[in-house]
């Protein structure tokens, strides 16, 4: 770890009490007409970091987490919540880390270099995406293309708004919520939409 970055994991618990109800971090959205995506989630797939494809036909019957990573942010502390998430519902939940340098330039890293950082500092065993772009545009990893466009999805247009947005997906292959850096993983509304 940096020296910053060691700042940055001592001051975690301060940065969320002080970000959960400010701005739109700690912005939270719900499918609440239950509408399905036009696209069916499972034909997606995921190149991970070790150059391994992931298929998201494999998660069918389970919930899918999905989570824009950084190695140097001040929410980069959900790394270890979010492996707590993994390791307590393992049997009904999938979290898929997706490193992306899209906020103020967070995540300089290397896949490699990820990998190590999350998994030596955080213990991190979930699966980790290679490093893309997670914002709207042309090089927009095609997951993320899903997650923010409604004709993909078929309710939601929002785009994550820092690091560690997060985006649930359900059994069905539907996404329900998002959101955003501000609502910890271990917070009890992401829990209650996860047991």
């Amino acid at each position: 770890m940096t020296i910053k970055q060691v700042i940055l994991k001592a001051l975690y618990p301060l940065i969320m009490r002080l970000t959960r109800n400010t701005g739109s971090k700690g912005k939270v959205l719900i499918n609440s007409q239950d509408v399905k995506p036009t696209v069916p989630f499972y034909s997606l797939k995921a190149t991970q970091n070790n150059g391994q494809i992931l298929d998201f036909s494999a998660f069918k019957n389970k919930k899918v987490l999905l989570v824009n990573t950084a190695s140097n942010c001040g929410y980069t502390g959900q790394f270890e919540e979010l492996q707590q998430l993994h390791e307590k519902y393992a049997n009904n939940l999938v979290i898929l880390g997706f490193p992306a340098n899209d906020f103020k330039e967070q995540e300089k890293s290397n896949d490699a270099d990820i990998a190590q950082f999350c998994q030596v500092n955080y213990g991190v065993t979930f699966p980790l995406a290679k490093k893309s772009k997670v914002i709207k545009g042309s090089e927009q990893n095609p997951v993320y293309a899903w997650l923010t466009q409604t004709e993909q999805n078929g309710w939601n247009a929002h785009q994550p708004d820092w690091n560690f947005s997060k985006y649930l997906v359900n059994e069905k292959g539907v996404l329900t919520h998002y959101f955003g850096s501000a609502v910890s993983p271990l917070s009890p509304e992401l829990i209650n939409v996860i047991k």
